[in-house]
């Protein structure tokens, strides 16, 4: 390398600088702290006087150090240039082979381009020798190929005749053959193969079509079912040549079998007419077990294990069932004896012994674990119109039996008696029969079904008493309870009416409407005038069979007693002095004599009168000494729990001499009293008798108003 190449490859010095290379951004800040750094340590050494005197010694040893570092930095910088210098020089020698390079790489693009050239020109030749290829291919293949129209005809034939196992095979090797030619003619397929998919989608729906028919050829040819599923199994375990999709027969096969199995028994798009659901059910309850039981013993040993035959017959059996099943609730609104016997085929024949549970069948057959038949919406909907039915039809049926009773009533001759004398009736039996067999029925498919039937039965009941006491209230007056001696039935309709006597507090006639009165004080002819209406109204009881009339009794006493209970509490008399409150004591012990006279007389048993309420409430009248009230009170409310502090200060008033303070006091008796003994058997009697309502401005929020009444005041 000549001098003048070195020059140039010599790197250029800043001006004024004595290293190579760039000036640095950071060499003047690291000057400037040098110098600063010097200077303060200068200052620091010859701060003192006495210090000059070493200056000389000081500047020659920074003399030294200086020229020590000149000579390493000359080192360094020299030792730089000789690098960037051999650099440079293998920079250059890299040009020059890159520019060889480049002048290779001309030559090779112009051969290249010569090569394309005369491989166009070969180009005509490539085609002849492949068509030639494909002649010779075809000449050694021409004798299979003119067999292949003879071959599919044959192959239709062959699956036409259900010969599976043969047609499949004739069209492996169809298919074969097809495969050898497509390779040689790159992937051209020949016009003579063309209908070979046909021909196996047409063997597949053949193999189906058996499938489906699987119970019958169990059955008639099992050797046939036998053929279609192995063709199906073979044909899905094997790889489809030239990139096909491959054929998953099997699925087609199982969805067959389904599909076959649901058409058998669910096919029929016309549901059960009305009346005839209970048929079609029983039919089921025969065919579903066979079903299984020939899926167990022929269908299954003619197919592979994996197709869990049983399982799936009887899976398929309970979905097309289930499915049918509510197809049918969605429709029309069946009938009850139609909803009657899809509850109860449903909830217990279907997985009974009879059916699903039979011990013969395997346990692959259980449907256990499937979900149910019927859903709790369609269980509910089938219990809902079975009972709206059967209330129609009772419903109807005690109308009509109603108008036959009142047309009983209107004959002129006496009812029918039995052979004690007694006057009977066989409706109230019939009724309650008629009732307690809609209620067994019921029980037979659940429980719930049975207490909605029930709670229908005392509905319809109830409904059907209340017409009978309207009904037969015109008779009665007319009459004079010439019937009401019918054994049952009659005599149930008088004690519904005692009853409701009782409860409203009136009876038809006003017999308590001068009590208490200074009238009823001193005249004895009221309560005359009420124990003969009473015993006339009583007498026509005579006919009636214990215990009845022991009911019938007790419930007119009963009414009796709350009428002067109510006639009481009015407030329409208060005792002027002593005199009048022994004489008012004196008419309730007499009154209590009398009814219970009354009713001893006409038979009613001794325990079971309400009249002696009437000889406590007498005690609260008597009592001498105010401040004694108090355990007379708490005293009334062990025997009679039902009484309240409205009824005892409504009782207190007909006193008349009471304070504020006294009464108050007797009423806190009430709450302090102890609970009353639970041997008591005293049957309602003050929560039937309407207290006297004081004002409303008078009651505070809490506690009786008779307490707010008084402390008001």
């Amino acid at each position: 390398m000549d001098s003048a190449a070195k020059d140039e490859m010599q790197p250029e010095l800043s001006p004024g600088s004595s290293c190579p290379g760039p000036e640095w951004p950071e060499q003047e800040r690291a000057e400037q702290l040098a110098r600063g750094a010097a200077l303060k340590w200068a200052s620091g050494i010859f701060y003192r006087p006495e210090q000059l005197a070493r200056l000389g010694q000081y500047r020659s040893r920074e003399v030294q150090r200086t020229c020590s570092l000149e000579a390493r930095l000359k080192s360094v910088v020299q030792s730089y240039l000789e690098g960037v210098q051999t650099g440079v020089w293998q920079l250059a020698q890299a040009i020059e082979a890159v520019q060889g390079t480049r002048e290779a790489l001309s030559q090779a693009r112009g051969l290249l381009q010569g090569m394309s050239q005369a491989l166009r020109t070969l180009q005509p030749l490539r085609e002849r020798v492949a068509q030639y290829k494909q002649l010779q291919a075809m000449s050694h293949l021409l004798p299979r190929l003119r067999a292949v129209p003879a071959a599919v005809a044959h192959t239709q034939t062959l699956i036409d005749a259900q010969q599976f196992l043969e047609a499949y095979m004739s069209l492996r090797e169809l298919e074969q053959l097809r495969e050898d030619t497509w390779a040689p003619l790159g992937g051209l397929e020949l016009p003579v193969f063309q209908g070979l998919d046909l021909l196996f989608e047409a063997l597949g729906q053949a193999v189906e079509a058996a499938a489906g028919a699987a119970g019958k050829l169990a059955r008639e040819d099992p050797a046939l079912l036998v053929a279609a599923v192995r063709v199906a199994e073979v044909e899905t375990g094997r790889i489809t040549p030239l990139g096909q999709v491959p054929r998953d027969w099997r699925q087609r096969c199982l969805r067959a079998l389904q599909e076959g199995l649901e058409q058998t028994h669910f096919g029929s798009p016309l549901l059960p007419a009305p009346g005839a659901l209970p048929g079609w059910l029983e039919a089921l309850r025969v065919a579903l077990p066979v079903e299984l039981a020939t899926a167990e013993a022929l269908v299954a040993p003619c197919c592979p294990p994996q197709y869990n035959v049983v399982q799936l017959w009887a899976h398929t059996l309970h979905s097309g069932l289930r499915r049918s099943l509510q197809h049918l609730l969605a429709g029309p609104e069946l009938e009850a004896a139609d909803a009657f016997a899809l509850l109860h085929w449903a909830l217990h024949v279907y997985l009974g012994q009879e059916m699903m549970g039979s011990l013969e069948l395997g346990p692959e057959a259980d449907v256990s674990q499937l979900e149910p038949l019927l859903t709790l919406e369609n269980i509910e909907q089938l219990e809902a119109t079975f009972v709206a039915n059967v209330q129609a039809s009772v419903s109807q049926w005690l109308q009509n039996a109603l108008d036959g009773e009142v047309a009983e009533w209107g004959r002129e001759q006496g009812p029918n008696t039995d052979p004690s004398g007694s006057y009977y009736s066989p409706m109230p039996a019939i009724v309650l029969q008629i009732l307690e067999e809609n209620i067994r029925v019921a029980s037979l498919v659940s429980e719930s079904l049975q207490q909605r039937v029930h709670g229908m039965a005392l509905s319809e009941l109830g409904i059907f008493l209340r017409s009978w006491t309207g009904r037969l209230q015109g008779p009665w007056l007319r009459w004079k309870l010439r019937w009401t001696s019918y054994r049952g039935g009659s005599a149930a309709w008088c004690w519904r009416r005692c009853r409701w006597s009782s409860r409203s507090g009136s009876f038809p006639q006003p017999l308590f409407a001068n009590l208490p009165s200074r009238q009823w004080l001193s005249s004895p002819e009221l309560l005359e005038s009420v124990c003969e209406r009473t015993g006339r109204f009583c007498r026509d009881f005579g006919r009636v069979r214990n215990p009845t009339v022991q009911l019938l009794l007790a419930e007119a006493e009963r009414a009796v007693v709350l009428q002067y209970l109510r006639a009481l509490m009015q407030g329409r008399l208060v005792c002027r002095g002593a005199d009048e409150r022994t004489q008012a004591a004196e008419r309730l012990r007499h009154d209590a004599a009398q009814l219970q006279q009354l009713f001893l007389g006409l038979g009613l048993e001794e325990n079971a009168h309400c009249a002696p309420v009437l000889l406590a409430l007498r005690e609260l009248l008597n009592l001498r000494d105010p401040a004694l009230l108090g355990l007379e009170v708490a005293g009334l409310q062990q025997q009679f729990p039902d009484v309240s502090e409205d009824h005892v200060s409504a009782l207190l008033g007909l006193r008349g001499d009471l304070s504020r303070e006294q009464q108050l006091a007797a009423l806190s008796s009430l709450q302090a009293a102890l609970p009353p003994s639970p041997r008591a058997s005293r049957r309602a009697l003050f929560s039937l008798v309407p207290a006297p309502a004081p004002s409303p401005a008078s009651c505070l929020p809490s506690g009786s108003c008779a307490r707010a009444r008084l402390l008001s005041e």
